[in-house]
C-alpha cells in the first residue's frame, strides 16, 4: 500500500504491503493516540494502517492536530493520551521538539510516549534529538512499514502501561499511608467503618477513569440480629441501621453471608467483599461494587490496605471493651456513693439517662450527650469524704453540718481533677457545679447562667428529679403535678429556664427512663 509524497523532502512515506492485526474485543476505553502532523495524508494512512488495532483487548481513539497550537489544546483536553506520534517540522521548523519540551518540562507529563516521525532526518540528526530531548523513539517516515508502526505502537503502550501501572501503585501505597493514619485516629465503629469506606473506594477510583465511576458501598457489623449496615455511600446511602437481608438484593446479602462464612474476603465480577474479624470475634464487612474489572494491581493495593485495617478493628474493640470498663467503674463508684447515703437504688444510673437524654433534647451532639451521661455519675462523689452521721441523718441538718455537708462539691472536684480524661474532666466539673443555682445563690463559688457550665447545669435538673420523684429518708416521692409545680417555681432561680422547657416539655421521656430503672 503506497501513501503521499513528502513534498518537503522529496522521500516517500508509505507502509509495505503485510498483514493487520485484528483486535477481538469491543473495550469500553480505547488507547488514545494523538497524530501530530501537518499533512492529511499521514493521518489518513496511520488510521488506515492501525485500524482494527487491539492491544490488552483495546482498541484506538485518534486524535488529529495539523500545528502546535492545536496539539497544545488536544493535550490539555486529553490528558489520557498514551501515544504521541510526532512531526519535527510543521508550521515552524522546530515545531516538534518545541511541543516535545511543552510536553515534559511546562505541563510536566511524563508519561506520555512521545515517537518523533521526521521526513527529514537531516534538519534533526537523531543522535542529538534523543541525547537532547525527553522522547522515547525516533523514527524516519521511509523506515516505517506497516508492521513496524504496529510494533512501535504496541512497544510504546506497553510503556506507558507499564509506567502508568507504577504510578498508580505509588499513588495507592500513599493512600494507604494516609488512609491507615486517618482509620487509626478514629475511635468510634460508625466512624472507623465510614472512614474505611471512604478510603477504599478513593483506592478503587484512582484511575483516569474515576470520573465516570459510580461507585456505592456499605458497612455493616455483626449483630445478634445478622449483619446490621452501619455505613453507606452511593445508592446504599440510605439503608443504614437496617440489616442485609432486609434491604440488599439476594445476590449480594449471598456474597457477604459467603464471605462471613469462609470468614475471608472475596472479589466479585464488579464487587469486592472485605470480611474482617477482631481478636475478640466481632465481624464487621465493607462491600463495596461499581467498576468494570478489579486488575491484580488494585486486588494487591487493597490486600494491603485492609490487613491494616484489620489491625484498627483490633485495637478499636479494645478501646471500646476498655471505655466500657471505665464506664462500669465509674457507675459502680456512683453506686457505692449511694448506697453510703441511702440513695435509692440506681439513682446514678437514672441520672446518667436523664442526662443525656437532656443533652441530646438542646441539641448536643451524640459523643458529648455519652460523655454527660457517664459522668453524672460521679456528681456526688465527693460525699465519701463526708462522714456518715451527717449522711444519713433523718433530720434537718445544723448549719455547721450544712457546712459540711457543702464541702462534697469541692471534695469531689478534687478527686477527679487530675485526669486528661474526657469524662473524668467533665466529671469533675459537674461534681463541682451541681449545685450551682442560675440566679447565682448556689454553692461552692456562687456562679449564675452561663458561666455554670452546661453538663452541670443539665446534671443540676436530672439529679433533682430524680430526687423529688423517689422516696427519701426524710419524705416522700412528689406527685408529677408537684414536680412540675416546683420546677416551675424554680426557673430562672435554681434552673435553666431553656434546659428547664426542654425538660418539661418531653417530662413523660424522663418518667420512661424512671420506670424503666
Amino acid at each position: 500500500m503506497s501513501g503521499p509524497s513528502d513534498s518537503r523532502s522529496g522521500d516517500k512515506f508509505e507502509f509495505l504491503e503485510e498483514t493487520k492485526a485484528q483486535g477481538t474485543h469491543k473495550p469500553k476505553h480505547d488507547w488514545v493516540i494523538l497524530i501530530v502532523d501537518d499533512e492529511e495524508d499521514v493521518h489518513r494512512v496511520t488510521h488506515l494502517a492501525l485500524s482494527g488495532f487491539s492491544f490488552q483487548k483495546r482498541g484506538l481513539t485518534f486524535l488529529s492536530a495539523y500545528t502546535g497550537d492545536q496539539a497544545k489544546a488536544l493535550i490539555a483536553s486529553h490528558p489520557e493520551i498514551a501515544i504521541i506520534l510526532l512531526d519535527v517540522v510543521m508550521d515552524k521548523g522546530d515545531t516538534g521538539l518545541t511541543l516535545v519540551k511543552y510536553i515534559r518540562e511546562e505541563i510536566g507529563n511524563k508519561f506520555m510516549r512521545i515517537i518523533l516521525r521526521t521526513g527529514q532526518p537531516g534538519q534533526a540528526p537523531e543522535g542529538r534529538v534523543i541525547i537532547d530531548y525527553d522522547i522515547n523513539d525516533y523514527k524516519t517516515k521511509t523506515e516505517l512499514t506497516e508492521q513496524k508502526l504496529i510494533t512501535t505502537i504496541i512497544s510504546s503502550l506497553r510503556a506507558y502501561n507499564d509506567i502508568i501501572a507504577l504510578d498508580f501503585n505509588r499513588k495507592g501505597l500513599e493512600k494507604i499511608i494516609e488512609g491507615a493514619a486517618n482509620v487509626f485516629e478514629i475511635q468510634s465503629l460508625k466512624k472507623l467503618t465510614a472512614g474505611v469506606l471512604t478510603q477504599l473506594v478513593s483506592l478503587l477510583s484512582m484511575d483516569s477513569d474515576a470520573l465516570f465511576c459510580r461507585i456505592s458501598g456499605l458497612a455493616a457489623t455483626g449483630t445478634a440480629e445478622g449483619f446490621k449496615i452501619i455505613s453507606a455511600t452511593g445508592k446504599f446511602a440510605l439503608d443504614t441501621e437496617q440489616t442485609i437481608e432486609s434491604v440488599l438484593p439476594k445476590s449480594v446479602t449471598d456474597n457477604i453471608l459467603r464471605a462471613a462464612s469462609e470468614q475471608r474476603s472475596l472479589n466479585f465480577d464488579g464487587s469486592y467483599v472485605g470480611y474482617f474479624c477482631s481478636s475478640r470475634g466481632s465481624q464487621n464487612i465493607i462491600y463495596v461494587e461499581g467498576w468494570d474489572e478489579l486488575g491484580e494491581t488494585e486486588r494487591r493495593l487493597i490486600e494491603v490496605f485492609c490487613s491494616n485495617v484489620s489491625v484498627a478493628f483490633d485495637n478499636l474493640y479494645l478501646n471500646i471493651e476498655l471505655e466500657e470498663s471505665q464506664k462500669e467503674i465509674i457507675f459502680t463508684l456512683g453506686e457505692l456513693v449511694d448506697m453510703r447515703s441511702s440513695e435509692t437504688g440506681s439513682h446514678v444510673r437514672r441520672v446518667g439517662e436523664y442526662s443525656k437524654l437532656l443533652a441530646l433534647k438542646i441539641g448536643r451532639g451524640e459523643s458529648e450527650a455519652e460523655v454527660i451521661r457517664v459522668a453524672s455519675a460521679m456528681h456526688d462523689v465527693g460525699k465519701l469524704g463526708i462522714s456518715d452521721t451527717i449522711l444519713n441523718k433523718d433530720s434537718k441538718l445544723s448549719i455547721d453540718e450544712f457546712e459540711t455537708m457543702r464541702e462534697h462539691a469541692n471534695i469531689g472536684a478534687d478527686l477527679l481533677k487530675h485526669s486528661d480524661r474526657d469524662i473524668l474532666r467533665t466529671a469533675a466539673v459537674i461534681a463541682l457545679q451541681h449545685h450551682e443555682r442560675f440566679d447565682g445563690s448556689g454553692y461552692p463559688l456562687g456562679l449564675s447562667g452561663d458561666t455554670i457550665q452546661i453538663a452541670a447545669r443539665i446534671t443540676s435538673i436530672a439529679d433533682v428529679f430524680d430526687a423529688l420523684s423517689h422516696d427519701r429518708i426524710y419524705r416522700s416521692a412528689m406527685t408529677k403535678d408537684e414536680i412540675v409545680r416546683y420546677f416551675g417555681e424554680e426557673c430562672r432561680a435554681q434552673f435553666d429556664p431553656v434546659l428547664l422547657e426542654a425538660f418539661l416539655g418531653s417530662i413523660d421521656e424522663f418518667y420512661a427512663i424512671k420506670d424503666a430503672y
